[in-house]
């Protein structure tokens, strides 16, 4: 039997969900807080994980994003802008790496903005609509539907900010709290339905992937 997700209408009534300050929001400029940043997100072994690029508009236009990659532990995220040379050994390195485990939505259309961008395959790669397929539902799952379903809350997702110029030097606060959540949100979902490693439909840096049967969501779910 098929699954549905929330709708946007049962979502817009539903508390919010609590995501990450600006306090807790880190964008490295300098080569050691980047090395800090990388550190930091290897130790923790498992990260939400999402990506933006600046919008086209144009008709055929290619994107050449993306131009910020995010990674949310359980207390902070962390945003690497692309065009900061000083950080791209590091980035490079955990999007390549398969022991770090990047959790989160639609992450196959990341993988080859990735490797179009760096020319590395994008490893350690777990996409949550995936894990959701699987356990029945059939339509794309989402950040947003997915907190509905998992917390019964709203996460809230504003298209002006969507459509921002994330190319530019300087990110906004909106900007930050925007991308930052995206995965920090991914991450808690991920936690919620207590999976085990086993159960992951990993895809390696080297385009291999495991496809999982029905997962084992906890009863509550």
């Amino acid at each position: 039997m098929k699954k549905t997700a929330p709708t946007k209408d049962e979502i817009a009534l539903l508390p919010p969900f609590v995501g990450l300050t600006l306090d807790h929001i880190y964008v490295p400029t300098l080569s050691e807080e980047f090395a800090a940043a990388a550190a930091a997100i290897k130790a923790a072994g498992i990260v939400g994980f999402d990506t933006e690029s600046k919008p086209t508009f144009a008709v055929g236009e290619a994107s050449e994003g993306p131009h910020l990659v995010q990674f949310a532990l359980h207390d902070r995220a962390y945003l690497f802008q692309v065009y900061r040379a000083e950080g791209l050994p590091f980035l490079m390195e955990l999007l390549h790496s398969d022991e770090v485990l990047k959790v989160g939505f639609g992450l196959k259309s990341d993988s080859g903005h990735i490797f179009r961008k760096l020319g590395i395959r994008f490893g350690g790669v777990v996409d949550l609509n995936v894990v959701f397929r699987a356990d029945g539902y059939h339509k794309e799952m989402g950040v947003r539907a997915a907190v509905g379903q998992v917390f019964k809350q709203r996460f809230a997702k504003s298209k002006k900010i969507t459509t921002t110029d994330w190319s530019q030097p300087e990110l906004s606060s909106p900007q930050k709290l925007y991308a930052a959540n995206d995965a920090y949100a991914a991450l808690k979902v991920f936690e919620a339905l207590d999976l085990r490693r086993e159960e992951l439909p990993i895809m390696g840096a080297e385009g291999g992937s495991v496809e999982i049967s029905k997962p084992t969501f906890p009863a509550s779910q």
